[in-house]
């Protein structure tokens, strides 16, 4: 069945529940999985800062970055499923399209992916990656909501 599983992850608490359930899924199936991470926050600092706090800045968001890849990396690997990870760095752009990009190149046959579930002005304002991914995926997409969705009242 499923022998590629792309998860995307950020850091965040869904997109650890993603992770969960790829690895469920993977381990089941024998699948590899490849963790990615778009590292796509511009810093934002005035116009006048000095080039060394810029640098100094994106240095810690890579930091960051590579601390979340690596601490997925060992929680699958310590699952006993074979694990890569890639970081992407895209500052300012949609997550979602170089999600897309590396479900295609690598090449992935399922993307697992954690949603916030936001709806309405929530998600107007912060945009949804898990809909654009979604939307434009070239293989099927597991999305796993968020504890915050689970939870509100029908």
């Amino acid at each position: 069945m499923y022998k590629r599983i792309l998860v995307p992850i950020d850091g965040s608490a869904t997109a650890g529940l993603g992770l969960t359930e790829a690895v469920k899924l993977a381990k089941s199936l024998g699948a590899q999985v490849r963790l990615i991470h778009i590292m796509n926050q511009t810093p934002w600092v005035t116009p006048d800062a000095p080039s060394t706090i810029i640098g100094r800045m994106l240095d810690e968001l890579r930091g960051s970055a590579e601390s979340i890849l690596h601490e997925a990396t060992k929680a699958v690997r310590g699952a006993g499923v074979e694990v890569d990870s890639r970081l992407i760095e895209a500052l300012g752009a949609e997550a979602g399209e170089y999600i897309i990009d590396e479900a295609r190149s690598w090449p992935a046959e399922l993307i697992v992916c954690g949603t916030h579930g936001r709806r309405g002005l929530r998600r107007m304002v912060m945009g949804s990656d898990a809909e654009y991914i979604l939307r434009r995926s070239p293989v099927p997409v597991m999305l796993v909501r968020g504890t915050e969705v689970a939870e509100r009242p029908s």
